[in-house]
């Protein structure tokens, strides 16, 4: 809804409610596009179509096929679970839209029939006349048509971290599309205004927005690697179900028995419980990540931490404290630095590294206190209600207080002293304000403060050229260090005259930064000790980004900085840029797209409405919980509690466990699986005609895969792991040598079953009963020396799902119902004591593997942390 706008002469009176009334009907609401609803159905569709879920599944219909129900319900039971885990997190996944229709303003004042009135934000249309205020949070996007003083915070929208000034149209008749604008979502800090509604619903800036995080998202790298291993795997148990069916019927073993052994070996093959590890590691890994503020939004993302190779990231609110702050004073007698962080008066002035009072410095006295006069902001202290120092007006007005009241300026005493007598309002075009003030002699002192190339020259000035030389360099390497300057002026007369901005004179600059945070230094060298790269992506000027990246450690000084207002927002990857200034939403999407586009794996973080489709849009998205917006965090995958982003290393760090713990489980299940297709494909050809019945293979995939399988997903990380590089993004999850070792111990766990199995063969002992205990005992033996940290108390719940799983594997032999179900035989203690005694050998391969593993990739330039 972009056109009909209401004549000019209509303008004071605003629409009719007939025709506000009409053009509502026509044009709809002005209400956010919403998502479509994902019926049930399809979400439940979408987890079944998972490789290795379509796996189980097979596996399932050939048990039921062979009326074995009890293996059947076990496998159907893991599906269930995985595919409602999955269904519920998705559900709660999707609310961005709900958060942005919540940002807009309930309600907005208009002008219709002549008459200002209140009405619901939704009703709004195009051509209503609105009226703001300072507070108000803008309902639609609107050219102005009327302004005093009107300052508007856009940072929510923009990133800019100073709020815009929107100067009146001088121009007569209707506004057009050269007029200032104010858009929906963002908030009137100071002065007040008319506008023209120009757009409403999705046409508006949140509107379009809100369109953008429509768009769906593909697979995290956690869920594309699983479903490569599920390809994998359901090809493996197709080719080895068709070479033991054609081997047992060439041997002469009957049909039926081979078909439910060959089914046996593929329900062995594929590691059922792998989903279920999978959801238990998220789910462990998520609580883990919320103990340490990292709140998760979607358990994959948890995982997706892991991976990371790029942390992108806004700067007001992330980086930075969010809050402007004085940091430097410079008079024609020298500097000062100003120390503090907020809006409390806390910290002090300090010249030559000794802190100053008003007595020593006077010249510093004279330009706080005109700073603290030619101000409209104000600041009010803790209360009961607001337990911190609560800035009302323009930031930067703000800051100027803060940093008065640092060297004992009382601003409400100063301003009884001092009443203001005159203002000439801050103006974009002039770039300064200017305030009179009458002085208990009668006299008037007339103050400008503003943009240092707007008052550093005659006739404003009537300093000597030198003297302003040297305030114009200042300025300048103030400003080329990202700060922001201000220059402010004075002069006593004894009457007020015509042009009172002519013939001041210079007090001093005052240099103004949204300050880093104070754990911001720290956490981007943990990224790069962890092999994960920082990109800078803001709204802000060129300079202030640069000087903000460099103090960080994200680039170094003379780095490139790409300014996306003037070049292409995403450059060549080989340019290596790291910091992009002036981004709009929509760019900031693009450049996220970009990266993805070179491989990298992109965690984004933000704060702002501004971020919420570049978050979306990110491998996972990173919110601000305390000061971040609504939209940000609902797009966001991760939310953090503490604001700060060091939290973000901390889950990623929980990440990298994780799937060092899915790796763990995938080496020790499919080791397993290995194991028992070897003994069955090699022990005929030993003399073993069928060395385990179809029955003794389910029941040790059942234990073994079972609770040890599920108790590898809680192992404790590696305390190097954020000292080694992200794996790389094109890495599968059985990379880095992992098939390597599952063929390594899975031929030791079938070398010792075997060589059980021959000794018993040729001492005419139960030998089928002792390969079933050899191969499940050295399975659990392999299970214990898989812990991340052995010898210690750090995991007990695997040890005591391995001695319950012992226990179960003893049972099978000595209780008679389960020596009926089973197929098995009493055996010798003795006998029992040797297996037991062989079954060492598993445990003793995985820890010498683990040994050969951690030294060969010590000698590597990308290590890897976990097994």
């Amino acid at each position: 809804m972009t056109s009909d706008l209401a004549p000019p002469k209509e303008l004071h009176r605003g629409l009719s409610s007939q025709e506000a009334a009409t053009r509502l009907a026509r044009d709809g609401g002005n209400i956010l596009p919403q998502r479509p609803t994902t019926p049930l159905w399809r979400r439940v569709l979408t987890q079944l179509r998972d490789p290795l879920v379509l796996v189980l599944l097979a596996a399932a219909v050939f048990t039921l096929a062979t009326s074995d129900f009890t293996d059947a319900g076990v496998i159907l039971f893991v599906i269930v679970v995985n595919t409602t885990v999955g269904v519920i997190q998705e559900v709660k996944a999707e609310r961005a839209i709900t958060a942005l229709s919540e940002l807009t303003a309930p309600d907005a004042r208009v002008v219709r029939d002549g008459t200002q009135r209140e009405v619901p934000a939704a009703d709004l249309v195009v051509g209503d006349l609105l009226v703001l205020a300072e507070g108000d949070i803008v309902p639609a996007d609107a050219s102005i048509v009327e302004a005093a003083a009107l300052l508007v915070d856009e940072a929510a929208l923009t990133g800019e971290s100073a709020p815009a000034d929107k100067r009146q149209p001088t121009g007569p008749g209707r506004p057009d599309a050269a007029d200032v604008v104010v858009s929906a979502g963002t908030v009137v800090v100071r002065g007040r205004g008319r506008a023209v509604v120009t757009a409403t619903g999705p046409a508006s800036a949140m509107g379009r927005i809100a369109a953008m995080l429509i768009t769906e998202t593909g697979l995290t790298p956690l869920q594309q690697r699983l479903a490569g291993v599920g390809r994998i795997l359901a090809g493996v148990a197709l080719v080895l179900c068709t070479v033991v069916l054609a081997l047992g019927l060439v041997r002469g073993q009957p049909l039926e028995l081979m078909i439910v052994t060959a089914i046996s070996l593929v329900v062995a093959a594929v590691p059922e419980s792998l989903p279920a590890v999978v959801t238990l590691s998220l789910a462990l890994g998520a609580r883990r990540m919320t103990a340490r503020n990292a709140l998760i939004r979607r358990l994959p993302a948890v995982e997706t931490l892991g991976s990371v190779t790029v942390l992108a990231t806004d700067k007001t609110g992330t980086l930075t404290e969010g809050t402007m702050v004085v940091r430097r004073l410079w008079t024609p007698h020298g500097d000062a630095l100003v120390s503090g962080t907020g809006y409390a008066p806390d910290g002090d002035i300090r010249r030559d590294e000794h802190p100053v009072t008003a007595t020593d410095a006077p010249d510093l006295v004279r330009l706080l206190e005109a700073t603290v006069l030619c101000n409209d902001a104000s600041l009010r202290p803790p209360d009961d209600e607001a337990p911190d120092w609560l800035p009302v007006g323009d930031p930067t007005e703000v800051a100027l207080i803060t940093a008065a009241a640092k060297l004992g300026i009382d601003r409400t005493a100063l301003r009884e002293q001092l009443p203001r007598h005159a203002e000439v309002p801050f103006d974009s075009d002039r770039k300064r304000m200017t305030t009179a003030h009458r002085l208990p002699s009668g006299a008037i002192r007339v103050i400008c403060k503003g943009a240092p190339e707007a008052l550093l020259h005659p006739p404003l000035l009537t300093d000597d050229a030198d003297l302003l030389r040297r305030a114009a360099a200042r300025a300048d390497e103030l400003a080329g260090a990202g700060l922001r300057v201000l220059a402010v002026a004075q002069v006593d007369r004894t009457a007020l005259p015509d042009d009172p901005e002519r013939g001041l004179h210079l007090l001093g600059l005052v240099a103004i930064l949204d300050p880093p945070r104070a754990t911001a230094a720290a956490t981007i060298a943990a990224c790069q000790r962890a092999g994960i790269t920082p990109v800078l992506i803001t709204g802000d000027h060129p300079a202030t980004a640069a000087a903000i990246a460099t103090d960080l450690g994200i680039i170094a000084t003379g780095d490139p900085v790409h300014d996306c207002r003037t070049d292409d927002p995403a450059p060549p990857a080989e340019r290596g840029v790291r910091v992009f200034a002036r981004a709009t939403p929509q760019q900031k999407v693009t450049i996220v797209n970009a990266l993805r586009g070179t491989g990298a794996v992109v965690a984004m973080t933000g704060d702002g409405v501004n971020d919420g489709p570049a978050l979306h849009t990110a491998d996972i998205g990173v919110a601000m919980g305390k000061r971040g917006t609504e939209v940000a965090r609902q797009a966001a995958d991760l939310v953090l509690a503490d604001d700060e982003l060091g939290t973000v290393v901390a889950a990623a760090e929980e990440g990298r466990r994780v799937y060092a713990n899915i790796r763990r489980f995938l080496l020790y299940a499919l080791a397993g699986g290995t194991a028992e297709i070897a003994v069955m494909l090699v022990g005929p050809f030993l003399g073993l005609a069928l060395p385990l019945l179809p029955a003794q293979i389910l029941w040790i995939n059942l234990l073994t895969h079972g609770l040890p399988g599920l108790a590898l997903g809680s192992e404790p990380g590696d305390p190097d792991a954020m000292r080694q590089p992200p794996r790389p993004p094109t890495e599968t999850v059985l990379g880095a040598g992992l098939w390597q070792r599952i063929a390594r111990v899975g031929t030791v766990i079938a070398a010792v079953t075997l060589g059980v199995g021959v000794w018993a063969h040729t001492t005419d002992r139960p030998w089928q009963t002792l390969v079933f205990l050899a191969l499940g005992a050295t399975q659990l033996a392999v299970a214990v020396g898989s812990r991340a940290r052995p010898g210690t108390w750090s995991n007990p719940m695997l040890l005591a799902a391995v001695g319950s799983a012992l226990l179960l594997q003893l049972a099978a032999v000595f209780l008679p119902p389960l020596r009926d179900l089973l197929g098995t035989q009493p055996v010798q203690i003795t006998d029992l004591l040797i297996v037991g005694a062989a079954a060492t050998l598993g445990y003793a391969a995985i820890r010498l593997d683990r040994f050969t593993f951690q030294r060969d990739h010590r000698q590597l330039t990308a290590p890897r942390s976990g097994l």
